[in-house]
């Protein structure tokens, strides 16, 4: 069985993470998605609508996903070290460097396939960030 690890907040759910997410499960048998806590995300800059606990409860209804877990405070690497995974996706837009976390998997005795995922660029609304940017424009001009 290859499991398949995708990471992400998550926050407002779009065509780009159901792509994320389907594109993710094509490469496996079993699709895990790490759902960043909030401090997480707080740390790196985003501030979710959704607490945690309700991003990760949304997460594991999709289609493609076969669990949903939240992710670890401090170390990201401990959720890989119990998760085991075979392959690790990764979105267009997420910040990591690929092969620093083929060489820490390594170092963990893993054998882990990192892969980015493409883009979705069939809707205008490619990112989360285009999704909050269309809401504002939409309260702001009362429509």
């Amino acid at each position: 069985m290859i499991r398949v690890m995708a990471t992400g907040v998550f926050d407002i759910i779009h065509l780009g993470h159901i792509h994320y997410l389907t594109e993710s499960k094509k490469l496996g048998d079993e699709l895990v998605v790490v759902v960043a806590r909030d401090s997480t995300a707080i740390k790196n800059g985003k501030r979710p609508i959704f607490d945690e606990e309700s991003r990760m409860a949304i997460v594991s209804q999709l289609k493609p996903v076969d669990r949903a877990v939240l992710g670890h405070e401090g170390d990201m690497f401990q959720t890989v070290r119990e998760l085991r995974p075979d392959v690790i996706t990764l979105g267009y837009d997420q910040k990591f460097d690929p092969e620093t976390i083929r060489v820490k998997c390594h170092e963990m005795g893993l054998h882990t396939e990192v892969v980015r995922i493409s883009g979705f660029n069939a809707s205008k609304y490619r990112g989360s960030s285009d999704v909050r940017k269309r809401l504002l424009e939409v309260i702001e001009g009362g429509i």
